[in-house]
């Protein structure tokens, strides 16, 4: 009984984050002077001491968060996710347990604070994601991956370094965002690499950052907050990372609460030449795959070191917000449903509506297999035109939508269908 309880209290958490459905990511850090990917100071083997002139120069005098606020809200986004520390160790906001932070940088001041304050004034939920990694602190030890693992007189130096102190450091920080931000929603740690081995060195896991206590800690807190699943003790939904799974994620064969994280451009940071970007049909689609497989899609956007949106993210976004505009009731509180989609297309489902969404477009048949007898009215979701309907039953219950030839002028066209009460 107390464990159907928990499992009953656990899903009455995750209920406004299932039904949100798409989220903010966003990497804001000193790697947006480089502009080279948020891994530049691993990726070039960077020391401390060249990586200072990023802190030395940070100035971000166009940072407006309301204005990232009402991007991310135009967009259809119901919550945000916002880096206030990554893997480089530099902090967003005033934390008195380091000098590595915002305030002492030509930013001066905390930059997460007034981050909090406009997205919670634009309603979205709030998140913050926080590097269980931290390259910069003196009792974090080199491994495999830290930016000086081939400096081999900087490792000999290091081999004292206790990680026990560095997970005391970071609960204090952690501790530190959940009692000085007021409710805070989703706190998305990343990430553990128990599992890698070099040799001379091997990853670090929840052993080593003390998840459990770590846990617990936030629990104590926030006790309504949700967790991801990267500490290695379990966690509040899955984060499949750069890919869209090929269904519902199952662990030990149950279905659970999953959530993509995808870039726009193959980077989390800025990256100032890197032109791999995804079209907004295609964001779409994967928020609709996501949807249509029970899951959420956060979607992230690195700010440039003046702190505003690159223009071509902006530009993404708006045309992603364009087609939630008409067709959001279809992402909106629904879900994967028990019923086939045709070929090149996905189902979600949110009570008696159906929405097939339209990847392809074809030649004004698409036919819905054992749906002949289920469905009384079918539209186009963004002008509520109807759909004429055709059924046979003696081809396997057979629904015929016939559509037109004119595709309709949205990124992905969805079509309405309203199922007759049981």
């Amino acid at each position: 009984m107390v464990q159907e309880q928990r499992i009953q209290a656990a899903e009455q958490r995750r209920d406004w984050f299932v039904h949100n459905r798409f989220g903010l990511f966003i990497h804001w850090g000193l790697y947006a002077l480089p502009a080279r990917h948020e891994w530049v100071k691993n990726r070039e083997m960077l020391t401390d001491e060249h990586y200072q002139r990023y802190f030395k120069h940070f100035d971000p005098d166009l940072y407006d968060p309301k204005e990232w606020a009402r991007t991310a809200k135009r967009a259809g986004m119901r919550y945000a996710v916002l880096t206030t520390k990554h893997h480089e160790g530099f902090c967003l906001w005033d934390s008195q347990l380091t000098d590595y932070k915002a305030p002492n940088t030509p930013a001066g001041r905390d930059l997460l604070r007034p981050w909090v304050e406009a997205f919670r004034a634009e309603g979205l939920k709030i998140g913050f994601y926080h590097s269980l990694i931290d390259w910069h602190h003196p009792e974090f030890p080199v491994d495999g991956l830290h930016p000086q693992r081939e400096d081999l007189a900087f490792r000999e130096q290091a081999q004292g370094r206790d990680v026990s102190k560095y997970a005391e450091y970071l609960r204090g920080q952690v501790r530190e965002l959940l009692t000085n931000y007021g409710t805070i929603d989703i706190l998305w740690f990343d990430f553990s690499y128990s599992r890698m081995d070099w040799g001379w060195s091997k990853g670090k896991g929840k052993d080593d950052w003390q998840s459990e206590q770590l846990v617990q800690m936030v629990h104590e807190l926030q006790p309504n907050i949700l967790i991801n699943n990267r500490t290695e003790v379990g966690g509040d939904f899955q984060t499949p990372e750069q890919v869209q799974p090929r269904g519902w994620i199952q662990v030990d064969g149950k279905p659970v609460t999953w959530e993509a994280c995808q870039t726009l451009n193959g980077s989390w940071g800025y990256d100032r030449d890197n032109l791999d970007w995804k079209s907004p049909d295609l964001l779409v689609r994967m928020l609709v795959d996501s949807v249509a497989k029970g899951g959420n899609l956060l979607l992230n956007v690195g700010p440039t070191a003046r702190g505003e949106f690159d223009a071509r993210a902006v530009a993404t976004l708006d045309a992603i917000g364009e087609w939630m505009r008409l067709h959001n009731r279809s992402i909106y509180g629904a879900t994967q449903s028990d019923f086939t989609p045709p070929p090149d297309c996905r189902l979600t489902q949110r009570g008696n509506r159906l929405y097939l969404h339209v990847f392809a477009w074809p030649m004004i048949d698409i036919y819905l297999d054992g749906l002949a007898d289920r469905v009384e009215y079918a539209q186009l979701l963004n002008d509520a035109s109807e759909i004429r309907m055709d059924v046979d039953k003696s081809d396997a219950n057979t629904l015929t939508l016939k559509l037109p030839i004119q595709r309709p002028d949205v990124l992905v066209p969805v079509i309405e269908l309203f199922l007759k009460e049981d």
